[in-house]
């Protein structure tokens, strides 16, 4: 498949609700029979290139593979690959070893599918937010590439939160979902916040965005969202609470204030007494989340991770 096609397209910007559900439908299929198309990708490999550093993903993916018969390798290209020059006509003079055009080429005629994680600066905004890392190896490899996590998305792990929220909500008709901003020892990323508002509007389930002011996400990605800088209003009737840390996006990269009074704990939910608690690990326990909440019959963090394994199946399936 063309690394150009609409499927390629959509793993990296979620838009269609209809695409959305028939990966849902296709990972919970899997979840049942993990290994019913072990034949599926006999004699495919998929290569797993980390520019940063994994540990649901990077095995999630690989089981996902080895459950449709297709060969996992991971590289971890920051420690074991050459230093890669992304610039166009670069004089690599310095510190770089290998242009992407040339590393991004032969992995190509190596693997049948590339999954590529690497993480934004957050010091240089343009390029992040072209996704420029992510997209030079799409432009450069000639296969189909897979977002294992960008400068501005982590499809997958959006892809298995909404499994996780679908099983977790067969009697609610709409659920109201609430992406709450906690805080964090240093600047995070706006992957896992974006993503997780892309889909879940895409999903059209009812979401409120809360977090104190200076840390709005950029509106491409919460159009449609209810914005409440008040947390304590934001979390009441909540069915889902998803906690995760973000840093500033219009003063971009900064850490604007880290006030613990927005861990969450028990006590904020005194008004969402049947919510469940999202998150998508790691986690700064008793930071970000109270040890009450992860190990409480709230939490759903565990149920999220296993679903990293069919949200991954469902997309390499798709793929081959």
């Amino acid at each position: 498949m063309d690394s150009s096609s609409p499927l390629i397209q959509q793993f990296r910007k979620f838009e269609s609700k209809e695409i959305g559900q028939q990966l849902i439908d296709q990972a919970l299929f899997y979840k049942a029979d993990p290994r019913i198309h072990i034949q599926k990708g006999m004699g495919k490999r998929i290569g797993c290139i980390f520019l940063n550093p994994s540990l649901r993903t990077r095995v999630s993916t690989q089981l996902a593979a080895s459950n449709l018969g297709v060969e996992p390798i991971v590289l971890n290209m920051d420690k074991e690959g050459w230093a890669l020059e992304m610039k166009e006509g670069a004089v690599m003079n310095k510190g770089t070893v290998e242009h992407i055009k040339d590393a991004a080429g032969v992995l190509g005629t190596f693997f049948d599918i590339l999954a590529i994680r690497a993480f934004p600066s957050l010091t240089n905004k343009e390029e992040d937010m072209s996704d420029f890392v992510f997209s030079q190896f799409v432009k450069y490899s000639g296969v189909p590439v897979i977002s294992l996590e960008s400068a501005i998305r982590h499809p997958l792990q959006s892809l298995a939160d909404q499994i996780t929220i679908q099983e977790h909500s067969k009697e609610i008709k709409k659920p109201k979902v609430v992406l709450t901003w906690a805080p964090h020892i240093k600047a995070i990323p706006h992957a896992v916040a974006n993503s997780f508002a892309e889909w879940t509007l895409g999903m059209d389930h009812d979401l409120t965005i809360t977090h104190p002011q200076g840390y709005e996400l950029d509106e491409k990605f919460t159009k449609g969202a209810t914005i409440e800088y008040n947390q304590r209003k934001a979390l009441e009737g909540a069915d889902f609470v998803y906690v995760k840390n973000w840093s500033g996006f219009n003063d971009y990269g900064k850490i604007i204030t880290t006030d613990h009074s927005w861990m969450l704990t028990e006590k904020h939910l005194k008004y969402a007494p049947n919510a469940k608690v999202m998150h998508c690990l790691p986690v700064r326990r008793n930071v970000e989340l109270s040890d009450e909440i992860l190990d409480g019959p709230r939490s759903l963090v565990q149920k999220q991770a296993e679903n990293r394994i069919y949200a991954a199946q469902s997309v390499i399936s798709h793929l081959i």
